[in-house]
């Protein structure tokens, strides 16, 4: 953190306020690190070509620092890291929770801060210099963080507090506690920090990640359940707003645990305006055995669970009345699916009515333009040949067809956490 850097407090209270900062994590050696043998345990479907998915995530980050405040995981980690008893605390933690030894405690004590953030995100290979070592399948003690550049998933910011995930799944753990260890100690980041451990819920069936969290307006909360959430991490949730005694309305989706671009909500399911939203409309709009609920929590109490038609229809009884944009476009179910599985309803607003998604996307676009949406390509607004001032809504598209092949879109690959009040 350099001298003329402030203070900067957590505070995310709509998915489309103006942004003021973002989290963000570049893509590395971590990506690259994985074969075909070890995708599925890393959970990819397939290897992504690290090369070519830098060049596009570039695109991403570029346009972003043209708008907002950006910060990079692995500068805030080594930030952190140079405090010696938070890097103690931190190494212990990781040890304990991938039950290595303590020789691996002692190898990672002895590198500087800058060279520990590297290998805490990009992993350390495994010494052979024991027989059970010798004989072990596995190429790193400590396993590289190949999702990661999904900066979404591993914490939850509403409001002014962040909420730690709980994965569901083991090898992701490290990303959380990266993301606990950064929110709870770096100097720059005024928060709260809140653990699932602490829930009288938590069991070996409790998860909740943060693709599944969308803040609709500062009491409407949106989560999925699926794969990747369960109900009694959502149950956690419920348990916090009673015990604050505030008012809240989580509005709950159920989700398939397959295909595998059903994986969070925000892949259904996107803002995109004060009075606008992305929908892939086969799951948010057709009735099916995939739930709606709607949770009204009132000082304290559930004053009520109910089954509602879908998410639009709640959020106008809440005042939020939207205009459904249509992933693929309406005319084509193929296109719907084609570009759902591209990340096609996954956008991520810097403003209202100013989103960022992936150009492959073409009839998803069509649709954004035909509501008024001008397409613009990152490239043309990093080198000066676009000034997106000139637009009071639009869309910048960036190169991802190799970065969807990692099983998500722009919303995934951000961790906001300071938007501006939206005048509703």
């Amino acid at each position: 953190m350099t001298p003329k850097q402030t203070s900067l407090t957590v505070d995310i209270r709509s998915e489309i306020g103006e942004l003021d900062a973002v989290i963000l994590h570049t893509p590395g050696p971590e990506v690259e690190n994985m074969t075909p043998a070890s995708a599925q345990k890393a959970l990819y479907s397939d290897i992504l070509n690290l090369s070519v998915a830098l060049k596009e995530y570039n695109q991403f980050k570029g346009f972003l620092s043209k708008v907002t405040k950006t910060f990079q995981v692995k500068d805030l980690l080594v930030d952190v890291l140079n405090d010696a008893d938070t890097r103690n605390a931190i190494l212990a933690r990781i040890c304990e929770q991938e039950k290595q030894g303590n020789f691996l405690v002692e190898d990672l004590h002895q590198l500087r801060p800058e060279r520990l953030a590297t290998a805490l995100i990009e992993g350390v290979e495994m010494r052979k210099d024991n027989l059970t070592r010798f004989l072990s399948k596995d190429r790193y003690s400590v396993e590289p963080l190949h999702n990661f550049f999904f900066t979404r998933d591993a914490s939850v910011a509403i409001l002014d507090k962040v909420l730690i995930s709980r994965m569901a799944s083991r090898i992701r753990d490290r990303e959380s506690l990266i993301m606990d260890a950064i929110f709870s100690h770096h100097p720059l980041l005024k928060t709260h920090t809140i653990h699932p451990e602490e829930s009288r819920h938590f069991c070996k069936e409790f998860s909740f990640e943060g693709g599944d969290f969308l803040v609709a307006r500062e009491d409407i909360l949106l989560i999925g359940t699926g794969p990747r959430t369960t109900s009694r991490g959502i149950d956690f949730i419920i348990e916090y707003y009673r015990k604050k005694k505030v008012n809240r309305h989580i509005i709950v989706q159920e989700l398939p645990s397959n295909p595998e671009s059903f994986i969070h909500l925000d892949m259904v399911f996107t803002f995109l305006d004060k009075n606008q939203c992305m929908i892939y409309e086969p799951l948010v709009l057709h009735p099916s055995r995939y739930l709606t609920i709607h949770i009204n929590i009132d000082n304290g109490k559930v004053k009520s669970i109910r089954e509602v038609d879908n998410i639009p229809s709640v959020l106008k009884e809440l005042g939020m009345d939207l205009e459904l944009l249509y992933c693929g476009g309406k005319k084509d179910v193929i296109n719907q699916e084609r570009e759902q599985w591209h990340s096609g309803a996954n956008f991520f607003a810097v403003g209202p009515g100013k989103v960022v998604g992936y150009g492959r996307n073409i009839h998803t676009l069509d649709e954004l333009n035909q509501h008024g949406y001008a397409v613009i390509k990152a490239n043309d607004v990093i080198h000066g040949k676009t000034n997106i001032n000139d637009y009071s809504k639009y869309v910048v598209t960036i190169d991802g067809s190799e970065l969807s092949r990692g099983g998500g879109g722009c919303r995934c690959m951000t961790m906001p956490v300071r938007r501006k009040a939206v005048d509703w």
